[in-house]
């Protein structure tokens, strides 16, 4: 218990990839896609242990005790595994431990959950928990789970707030909570050494937490959850000290390692998808940083979701910018492998074949830069409306994320109340038909943003007494709404129909009725509100 309490405590604070060789970086990353390839193996392992535990809890004559350790087996499962299941075990675990009136096991129960709501970023939160323990009659082992993980939280902190002013003072917090549990650890332990290295690496001595890593990975028998986390922490160490190669190296491992141990919480492969954007590297780095914003939806919490996001479109832009390069420096030497061979033929014909077919090629090249200009122009406005509507979707997920939570608290409160009539109140408190009038509203915003101009040029086609006229500036009736979508790319009738809950015939009839008043002709009409540009 003492043991895997500091090591994820200190996952969490220093994340980064696993392993130990001197292998060269590219067979490396080939075997890292492989493993990436194969990681759904390693999920049905996880899975399997999970339903072996969850199938032992099916006994009725389980102790408490019994129930307790099924629970404490069952969070450090999903600890790194899955958000939302590791917070319910975590409650379990308090539940279970106030029913045996064990004060210990309380207080460890509470580090459990104040470590999973630190992992969500409710920083507010775990520190209002860990400040309402007392640890004072506490076993040594509690002691240090306590001083760590404030000492993370502070951490933590430091890193989201990103000021040098407030960062620092984090910072110093830290290190003092960390002083404490190194004090209270066992010397020459594994635990004595993780927390040793964390602090070197908080105070800026590179060399000495290389030293104290370098010792981890050489004395200790690891798991691949443990080896991750000491070979993380020394590619920090060789990555502040200018020594990328073999940072990359080592969190290329750390990432092997978390996926074999099933560690979906994406702070590896994002952190290695970094380092090999900046050294260039963009098309593995796009692929990482993909599959780490896969983990980390599929792991739940909205922090980690956030991070990665934050990653994803630098990259994407970056590997978007290599691949249009490339495809110009395509173009200009195909132009010229058709110049030489003009060329070539020139020579074997007339004076008057060589002029025309030399404008021939002039008008042809002509041509060709003018598709290529207005190809670069629809790619642009492309990448401009992917990024808005990015981010657009991460707000607007974040935002039920949060009335989700909260909802879920209410009814939490309710039945740990006992208060059952008041659920149904709680439950009718919901106004969809308000929160899909705010999402269109959103949608109307975001797209107004984008297309500043649509409004204008769409009245432009028709008759003065058949212009809409919009009760504001932020909002779209019905009409503007099905062609703005039309706009944005979404030509099925169906989904159109979905998304603004009205039946197929009634998004035709729509379209119908305005094409009919236009003064343009039918066929035409959708044609140019294709045109209208962006921006």
């Amino acid at each position: 218990m003492k043991k895997w309490s500091i090591l994820i405590t200190i996952i969490f604070l220093i994340y980064t990839p696993s392993a130990f060789s001197m292998s060269p970086p590219d067979s490396l990353l080939s075997e890292l896609s492989l493993v990436i390839e194969n990681r759904e193996k390693y999920i049905d392992q996880t899975n399997q242990r999970i339903e072996n535990l969850t199938n032992k809890l099916s006994d009725n004559d389980l102790s408490l005790l019994q129930q307790f350790d099924l629970y404490n087996k069952l969070y450090f499962e999903y600890r790194s595994f899955k958000f939302d299941s590791a917070f319910t075990y975590a409650r379990k675990l308090q539940e279970t431990a106030h029913e045996l009136d064990d004060s210990t096991r309380i207080t460890y129960a509470r580090l459990k959950l104040s470590f999973t709501m630190l992992s969500s970023g409710m920083f507010k939160e775990t520190l209002d928990s860990l400040n309402a323990v007392n640890i004072a009659t506490t076993p040594d082992s509690i002691k240090i789970d306590y001083y760590s993980l404030k000492a993370r939280a502070y951490y933590d902190l430091a890193a989201y707030n990103m000021d040098n002013y407030f960062a620092s003072r984090y910072i110093r917090q830290g290190n003092a909570l960390l002083d404490s549990a190194i004090v209270l650890s066992e010397e020459n332990s594994l635990q004595y050494y993780s927390l040793l290295g964390l602090k070197s690496l908080k105070e800026k001595n590179y060399e000495k937490a290389k030293k104290t890593f370098h010792l981890i990975l050489e004395k200790f028998e690891l798991s691949e959850h443990e080896y991750a986390i000491a070979a993380s922490s020394l590619a920090i160490a060789y990555q502040e000290t200018g020594s990328t190669e073999k940072a990359i190296e080592l969190m290329t491992r750390a990432s092997m390692a978390d996926l074999k141990s099933s560690t979906t919480e994406a702070v590896a492969l994002m952190t290695l998808a970094e380092y090999l954007y900046n050294t260039g590297d963009e098309s593995r780095a796009y692929d990482y940083i993909k599959q780490a914003l896969h983990d980390a939806t599929f792991y739940g919490a909205r922090q980690r979701k956030i991070q990665v996001a934050a990653i994803l479109p630098i990259i994407e832009g970056e590997r978007l910018a290599t691949v249009e390069r490339q495809r110009r420096s395509l173009f200009i030497y195909s132009v010229a492998v058709t110049l030489l061979s003009v060329l070539v033929i020139l020579f074997a014909i007339i004076i008057f074949r060589q002029l025309k077919q030399l404008r021939e090629a002039k008008r042809t090249v002509t041509e060709a830069n003018n598709n290529l200009q207005e190809m670069n122009e629809r790619l642009m406005e492309a990448n401009k409306i992917k990024e808005e509507y990015i981010g657009y979707s991460f707000n607007v997920y974040s935002d039920y994320l949060d009335k989700i939570e909260k909802f879920k608290k209410s009814i939490d409160k309710k039945l740990m109340a006992r208060k059952f009539d008041e659920i149904n109140h709680v439950m009718k408190s919901i106004n969809l038909k308000k929160e899909r009038e705010a999402l269109y509203l959103s949608f109307d915003k975001i797209f107004i943003k984008l297309f500043p101009n649509f409004v204008p040029v769409f009245n432009s086609y028709f008759r003065e007494e058949d212009k809409i006229v919009m009760k504001d500036n932020q909002s779209l009736n019905i009409e503007l709404r099905i062609f703005a979508l039309l706009r944005i790319g979404i030509h099925d009738h169906e989904q159109i129909a979905r998304i603004l809950e009205y039946s197929v015939s009634t998004i035709y009839n729509y379209k119908t009725k305005v094409r009919n008043r236009s003064i343009l002709p039918n066929e035409e009409f959708e044609r140019r509100i294709m045109e209208i540009k962006a921006f």
